[in-house]
């Protein structure tokens, strides 16, 4: 009997696994020698869509499985055999991509891509709620509490604040009324795993949430997760009914007198929301505008009643502390922070997908040995850190330990975990305006200074970006950044700068030639660049014509071809296309 595990998150389905999936239905609809079964992503995004054969208790993963491949896939299984050039991670020896897995150590990501998402009876087997049967059937809430302050585990939403702490400040906030929060509203660009968590692992999430709700005295639990997740919000769903039919969520969980009623809120994508305060307005039913703090949610959270906050990840992570001890999770990571973190890998990085490592791994152990360096051959320029809230981290700091301090040191942030990684062909100062753009955008305009202050930085690096900067722009950029820092009201204006202030710290003589020269040294500003055709190189092989959209690339076929830059677009679909390196930009 073989055992094909299919990868069926949303990236999965993206790459082709739902073909996929439907081909092997078919083909084996009669065939009692094979399971199939549905998972997760096992965080190799960049090999879907995968398949695990398992046999003999040996796992074989296949990457790119996609559609036809399937037939002979199948045939092959059915002789007995495999076909070594499809595995990318084999039992028994070492393959290309082992460094992949090498070092990492799963979590709060442990069954995902492990077990089937929409199956509680595989969550069980694998482990699952018996670390809620523990906390409420043998330990008081105080203790919970103890055994969450000894793991050192900090909130991974961003913040990086002791997660027992906050729980013990809900506990202790008078009141009979509480509630708690799972905060699955990531906005981050580049980030994805709380999605993949909660697509690959929704029980866990649930366990988590559930033990914190014991520990805090809280009778009622929001999951409030963004509506472009619907196969997120589909499990998440699917799971709490199946959790309520097996009591461990509900009235009298476990046959104790606890109970906690959890619902699930589906958010219309503000980022602003990922702000604890704005999200709790947004579960009120009212606009997502953050308030001044304090109080804090933990004593005046929703609707005025003492309220715990924790991320998707954060809660994932409860499980194994309750299970193993305190001391099992704080035996990794630094002295300050503990633990793994899962991280989303996405940019120039040979290797994206989602990954769980310790505190204090280097980022560059992440970019060579995990990611697998970056595409084409090419150098690491930066790694941005933290999303619009962080900042850009050079190469030369790429040694840098991973932990909350440490990052926030060179002036970006640990932040939910997103790492969008950057080569040599990348603008900074488009970088910064792009970031810009996005704070911009989802500014709720409560605050003067984040509503106007990053509009008109947002203007000032659209015109240097256009090559049209001034010599004072500098300044009035490290002007606005110091204001919109200390007039915002919350997090996201108090951060928004973060990408212009390390961009302007670290890459400074980008800025200084878009404005002095009129360069883009990375040749990406559209405006202060064009394409021209190198006459030794140009075969004349009509590539190029044929793929500009606007008509710019005129010439016979082989004969030299001419770009029109009056009429270019500076797409760079011509110079992808050019398989003979004739075409250069300027």
């Amino acid at each position: 009997m073989k055992i094909l595990r299919v990868g069926y998150n949303s990236c999965g389905i993206a790459a082709g696994a739902e073909e996929t999936l439907g081909k092997l239905y078919d083909v084996l609809k009669d065939n009692k020698n094979f399971v199939i079964k549905k998972t997760g992503c096992n965080g190799m995004c960049y090999l879907e869509p995968v398949i695990d054969v398992i046999e003999n208790d040996k796992v074989y993963t296949y990457g790119y499985m996609t559609l036809d491949k399937v037939d002979k896939f199948i045939e092959t299984l059915e002789k007995g055999e495999h076909i070594d050039d499809w595995i990318v991670l084999h039992p028994d020896r070492a393959t290309t991509q082992s460094s992949y897995q090498d070092k990492q150590v799963k979590v709060a990501t442990k069954n995902i891509g492990a077990i089937d998402p929409e199956n509680i009876d595989d969550y069980i087997a694998a482990g699952g709620y018996s670390a809620l049967e523990k906390a409420v059937k043998t330990m008081d809430r105080q203790q919970v509490i103890e055994e969450v302050k000894a793991s050192g585990l900090r909130g991974r939403g961003g913040a990086g604040f002791s997660c027992g702490m906050k729980w013990q400040f809900a506990k202790d906030a008078p009141g009979d009324e509480k509630y708690v929060i799972c905060n699955g509203d990531e906005g981050d660009p580049g980030a994805f795993m709380d999605r993949s968590t909660l697509e690959g692992d929704p029980h866990g999430v649930i366990e988590g949430m559930t033990i914190a709700a014991y520990a805090v005295g809280a009778q009622t639990g929001f999951f409030y997760v963004r509506a472009e997740y619907p196969l997120a919000v589909k499990r998440l769903r699917l799971a709490i009914e199946q959790a309520e039919k097996k009591n461990f969520s509900g009235k009298n969980i476990l046959g104790t007198d606890f109970s906690v009623q959890l619902h699930v809120i589906e958010g219309a994508g503000a980022f602003v929301c990922g702000e604890e305060t704005a999200l709790i307005a947004s579960i009120e039913g009212k606009r997502g505008m953050p308030r001044t703090r304090p109080p804090f949610p933990a004593t005046h959270g929703i609707w005025g009643k003492p309220t715990n906050n924790n991320n998707v990840e954060t809660y994932a992570n409860i499980p194994y502390i309750l299970r193993e001890g305190g001391a099992a999770f704080s035996k990794y990571g630094t002295e300050t922070s503990k633990g793994t973190k899962v991280f989303a890998l996405a940019g120039k990085i040979n290797r994206g997908g989602m990954i769980e490592v310790p505190m204090g791994i280097t980022i560059n152990e992440i970019v060579n040995e995990i990611g697998g360096g970056i595409v084409n051959n090419g150098n690491c320029k930066a790694v941005q850190m933290g999303g619009p809230s962080g900042g850009c981290i050079p190469a030369h700091l790429h040694d840098t330990p991973i932990d909350y301090e440490k990052i926030m040191e060179t002036g970006a942030i640990v932040g939910s975990g997103g790492m969008v990684f950057m080569d040599h062909e990348t603008c900074m100062v488009d970088i910064a305006r792009y970031f810009l753009s996005f704070t911009v955008e989802e500014s709720c305009g409560k605050c003067t200074f984040c509503r106007v202050g990053t509009k008109r930085m947002l203007e000032i690096l659209e015109r240097i970006t256009a090559g049209k900067g001034q010599e004072d722009d500098i300044p009035k950029l490290r002007m606005l950044c110091e204001s919109i820092i200390k007039g915002s009201l919350c997090g996201l204006g108090q951060t928004a700068p973060n990408p212009v202030l390390t961009t302007l710290r670290y890459f400074l003589e980008e800025y200084e030639a878009h404005i002095r020269d009129h360069e883009c040294p990375a040749k990406k500003c559209k405006a202060l660049i064009s394409y021209h055709v190198v006459e030794e190189k140009c075969t004349g092989c009509t590539l190029c014509s044929k793929t500009c959209p606007v008509g710019a690339v005129t010439g016979e076929r082989k004969k030299l071809h001419y770009i029109n830059n009056a009429v270019c677009t500076r797409c760079g679909f011509c110079k992808d296309a050019c398989k003979f390196d004739a075409i250069v930009v300027e």
